[in-house]
């Protein structure tokens, strides 16, 4: 009676572990495109992420802001100009100088937020609603670098449309003419267009980075992490265009305060230039955004990794020493 008993034990034993594998195939195939699980993590070290994401962020702003500047620059000319006026081609650098003294911040500021926020938010997330860590952290990366990034807007526009030749005569004239607020100039609108735009860029960008890897089965590679980075970019570009073009006029008034707000923007450009106008831009700012995307998710992941690798190797030395 022994060994039978033991036998309908083990045959239950080994039915069970069947069961229980079956359901997490089962599992794992209904969230194919939402599962984050890579096995057993490692314990979460805040400061160094919150390190490596300032270096890598500061990193990928700086290189994006400097090779796209000047179709940015484009864009902004077109959303400023009034009844298709003449876009004037010359000083497509205009302002870069100063602009790149708040991107190195803001981008590593952003970074330096969303990898700590997302990496939290997703161990408090069930596995099949990761796209809200994502849009989470991403809205609170956007949030913390608005702080930096309007500023640095304000008197980078204002320079693009030629209204000053220096960002430091930019800054004194505007603090002159319209107080400290006038560097923020636009801020509502600012976050309208940035916190959906930066939520949504990186919740496509990861989501579609999770399904990538489930289906290859490996981690990407730099060219794989820069298509789908392009591919976020110009879809959030786009479907924010509308966004972008009131921002941009509220940054742009200056002290004659042409609009009284986001309602009164809106509502003069239809009145005035047709609902066409909304979408001024569109074709510069997605194929900037675009291209930006793939170089700065793929400067942004092979720094990551860089840096990863650099912990690894200070650790495997640090353990032979002991």
């Amino acid at each position: 009676m022994g060994p039978l008993t033991l036998s309908v034990d083990m045959k239950s034993s080994s039915s069970d572990a069947s069961n229980r594998k079956m359901h997490s195939l089962q599992w794992q195939r209904k969230n194919f495109f939402a599962s984050v699980s890579t096995g057993e993590e490692k314990p979460f070290d805040f400061l160094r992420t919150l390190f490596e994401g300032f270096v890598a962020g500061g990193t990928a702003g700086v290189v994006v802001e400097t090779a796209l500047y000047p179709i940015d620059t484009i864009k902004t000319r077109l959303q400023a100009s009034r009844g298709g006026g003449q876009i004037i081609l010359n000083g497509l650098y205009s302002g870069l100088a100063g602009n790149l003294a708040g991107v190195l911040p803001a981008s590593a500021l952003f970074i330096g937020v969303y990898e700590p926020a997302k990496k939290k938010l997703l161990k408090m997330f069930p596995e099949d609603l990761s796209a809200l860590a994502h849009l989470a952290a991403g809205a609170c990366g956007g949030l913390a670098a608005s702080l930096i990034r309007v500023p640095t807007e304000v008197v980078k526009q204002r320079m693009q449309t030629g209204q000053f030749a220096s960002a430091p005569n930019a800054v004194r004239l505007i603090v002159a003419s319209e107080g400290f607020k006038g560097l923020y100039a636009g801020y509502g609108s600012f976050l309208l267009r940035d916190l959906p735009f930066d939520a949504m860029q990186f919740c496509i960008y990861e989501q579609l980075r999770i399904g990538y890897k489930l289906a290859a089965k490996r981690e990407l590679n730099d060219p794989e992490n820069a298509i789908i980075g392009a591919f976020a970019g110009a879809v959030t570009g786009a479907i924010t265009t509308p966004l972008d073009v009131i921002k941009t006029r509220l940054m742009i008034q200056g002290s004659g305060n042409q609009y009284k707000g986001i309602v009164d923007c809106v509502q003069t450009i239809i009145r005035e230039e047709g609902p066409p106008a909304l979408i001024k831009g569109i074709g510069p700012r997605v194929l900037w955004i675009g291209i930006g995307g793939s170089i700065f998710f793929g400067v942004l992941e092979s720094t990551k990794r860089m840096l990863a690798e650099r912990h690894s190797t200070h650790e495997i030395f640090d353990s032979k020493k002991d």
